[in-house]
């Protein structure tokens, strides 16, 4: 089994930035892909940004492009989500989860945290 655990969300004003981390453990991180998932209430979970395991790829829905930065540190087992320019429609809950193999389907990931949640105020 593959550990993830996130850290880093809260309340932020529209406008404002967070970063969240994705802490692995338990089996090699570095083989895995890592996708970044949000959930907002009453929503599907969707696709936010996915990374390579070697990081030399990164993937970000429309909506955030330009404002998150996806990144990988594979000597300290983490990934991270720098998150920029919030606006209140990033509200949700945000997980991380790895799979052999990048993807933006989320039904294709192994292993996923828990979640953090995220809320931006307007």
């Amino acid at each position: 089994q593959l550990q993830l655990v996130e850290s880093g969300g809260g309340l932020v004003q529209a406008g404002g930035s967070l970063r969240l981390s994705c802490a692995a453990s338990g089996r090699t991180f570095s083989i895995y892909a890592m996708g970044w998932f949000r959930q907002a209430p009453g929503k599907e979970r969707e696709f936010v940004s996915a990374i390579t395991s070697g990081g030399t790829f990164t993937d970000y829905t429309e909506t955030v492009k330009g404002r998150f930065t996806i990144s990988r540190d594979n000597a300290k087992n983490t990934v991270f989500l720098q998150m920029n320019t919030l606006k209140p429609e990033d509200t949700a809950v945000y997980y991380c989860a790895a799979k052999y193999g990048y993807s933006r389907e989320y039904r294709e990931y192994e292993f996923w945290g828990q979640g953090t949640p995220v809320t931006v105020s307007s």
